[in-house]
């Protein structure tokens, strides 16, 4: 049995996965302590791990994520996602340390897994690793690591072949590493000195690679190949967390019956203020076409979406793994999570994401060719229409997302976790037993 220490942005899309590896772990016979929001104790517990809290600004609650960012809507494009990188993922990062460094102490754990965007860890990561634990990341997100072969993180442009290409990143590479980000660069720098550690070596979106391992939530299909990928990242397929308890199917359920297409529409649990950005406009869209359109509020009343079409559905919560196998096609803000899930089943996708890490899996999703790519987060119902008509129309989506499915299925997921946290925890208790030098 290994003691591990799990750490997690509180962010529902980032504690999900952690959640679930941790349960596994724990069916396995370790002893697991998560480290995230204090929001997320009773999943925590409930998943057989203990929980410890996060302090500070570090504990924010994502539910009311527009209290955290109360500027958020005077920036746009890359300047949103800048604003989002330093007020929730760099600033907290003195209070997620912190709260690291106590765990350590206390627990002494054979490894420690975080998510990908957990900055909180960078310090330790910038020590001698003879002196610390082995660090490992879960990439919840898509992996943001700059290459010659693709463009900056956060641009959501797909790759370009060739010398061209290889030009075009080279060229955004150096426009947003030193100039678009440099003041993010700047604050993550202050931020380990003010750690007593040194300033970055590197770019402050890179940070994947000084990990022990990086363990790529997802298959290798839906990443963008890189001639200079380090060493350290591996795919190790999608983990699936359980879908939300919806208590007893709606009444209409019975109507999900195969004679008219299905079209799943959410916000999810965090983007759902404002069901004009997807919801409604989906309604609109679909409402005189020979489909039937079913809406999760993702925990909001149903009585805010107001009078349904007479072909909608909807309910707060609906259980995904009966759901999905019945759904043609996924419209989505475009999360990691429910991308992952949704191809999982083999469910072509409309993604319609312009914040946070969703203009990049968007535009996965277009590059894989498992969905259409609306290239905003507020669509209208035309574009909306005939994204899902394309998708319904060309079988090429459909079978590319059941290909997905196929990949996904032959990962053994939680067991590479597991062999990968056990080979890290006897690494690193040799260099801690004979420290080079």
């Amino acid at each position: 049995m290994s003691t591990y220490l799990l750490c997690a942005n509180p962010i529902q899309g980032h504690v999900a996965p952690l959640i679930a590896i941790a349960h596994d772990l724990v069916s396995r016979g370790h002893d697991v302590t998560v480290l995230t929001g204090s929001r997320f104790r009773h999943a925590v517990l409930e998943a057989g791990a203990d929980h410890r809290a996060l302090g500070g600004i570090a504990d924010y609650d994502d539910r009311v994520m527009q209290d955290h960012l109360p500027e958020r809507d005077r920036h746009r494009g890359v300047g949103k996602l800048q604003y989002d990188i330093q007020t929730i993922f760099v600033k907290t990062v003195p209070d997620q340390f912190r709260a690291v460094e106590a765990a350590v102490s206390e627990l002494a754990p054979d490894a420690i897994l975080v998510d990908s965007a957990f900055a909180g860890i960078l310090p330790l990561l910038l020590d001698d690793a003879a002196t610390r634990p082995a660090v490992l990341a879960a990439g919840v997100i898509p992996l943001s690591q700059s290459s010659t072969d693709v463009a900056p993180y956060g641009l959501g442009l797909p790759p370009v072949p060739g010398v061209l290409g290889r030009l075009r990143n080279r060229t955004l590479n150096l426009l947003v590493q030193r100039v678009l980000f440099r003041k993010t660069q700047k604050l993550a720098d202050r931020t380990m000195r003010s750690l007593g550690r040194p300033a970055l070596d590197s770019f402050v979106l890179d940070f994947s690679r000084k990990f022990d391992r990086f363990l790529q939530l997802s298959p290798a299909e839906f990443e963008y190949p890189r001639s200079d990928l380090s060493a350290n990242v591996r795919f190790v397929g999608t983990v699936l967390p359980p879908a939300p308890v919806a208590g007893r199917l709606p009444r209409w359920w019975r109507e999900l019956d195969g004679r008219r297409p299905v079209v799943h529409v959410t916000q999810g649990t965090i983007d759902n203020k404002d069901f004009d950005r997807l919801v409604r406009p989906t309604l609109e869209a679909l409402a005189d076409l020979d489909v039937l359109v079913v809406v999760a509020t993702g925990g909001r009343p149903v009585e805010e979406l107001g009078e349904l079409p007479a072909n909608a559905r909807a309910a707060q919560f609906l259980p995904y793994d009966l759901l999905l196998p019945k759904t043609d096609v996924f419209v989505t803000n475009a999360g990691f999570g429910g991308t992952q899930y949704a191809l999982s089943h083999g469910v072509p996708i409309v993604a319609a994401g312009d914040t946070e890490d969703k203009p990049e899996v968007s535009m996965r999703a277009e590059w894989a060719g498992v969905g259409v790519n609306l290239r905003t987060g507020s669509p209208t119902p035309d574009a909306i229409r005939a994204g899902v008509a394309r998708v319904l129309a060309d079988r090429g989506y459909r079978e590319r997302a059941t290909a997905f499915a196929a990949s996904i299925r032959e990962y053994d997921t939680f067991d590479v976790i597991e062999a990968e946290l056990e080979a890290a925890s006897i690494v690193a208790a040799l260099r801690l037993e004979s420290p080079v030098g």
